[in-house]
């Protein structure tokens, strides 16, 4: 889609307006490097919200659900923002530098917000789940190694 959209004529306006072509290619030019950095923001921010979820689990012995959902968001959300956010876009002009830590910041704060709203909801669910299944799973001896191949 980048590309088809890369290869579309703007129009007349726009071909007049050098600084719209500039924002176009800068955005277009650099999509690999936006979904790279999503990928790996994504899955080193998951693992670290399912460990501490997991170790929060075992070490309030299954209680108090909100301090491991909120408490693991935002140790996740952390990594995430911490990550994506200058893979993707330091030094590319699309958004300032100087602004990249002010857009993590808000970035993080209202992910964390939507898991503070959506916590009653999280102990809905949990609970259904669990007579439902009838089992509360403790990762006590769990490997959390992401590198581990094979049994």
């Amino acid at each position: 889609m980048t590309t088809t959209w890369s290869w579309l004529q703007p129009s007349w306006r726009a071909r007049s307006d050098n600084a719209y072509c500039k924002r176009v290619d800068s955005w277009c030019c650099n999509t690999w490097r936006i979904v790279a950095a999503s990928i790996i923001a994504y899955f080193c921010g998951e693992f670290v919200n399912a460990y501490v979820l997991a170790k929060m689990k075992v070490m309030t012995g299954g209680r108090v659900l909100w301090t491991r959902t909120i408490g693991s968001t935002i140790a996740g959300e952390a990594v995430d923002s911490a990550l994506f956010y200058p893979l993707a876009f330091f030094g590319t002009g699309i958004i300032p530098d100087a602004a990249l830590p002010a857009v993590m910041l808000a970035q993080f704060a209202t992910k964390t917000l939507v898991e503070v709203i959506f916590t009653p909801l999280t102990y809905v669910a949990v609970g259904y789940l669990k007579r439902a299944e009838g089992v509360d799973h403790f990762d006590r001896d769990t490997d959390f190694n992401p590198f581990k191949i094979g049994g």
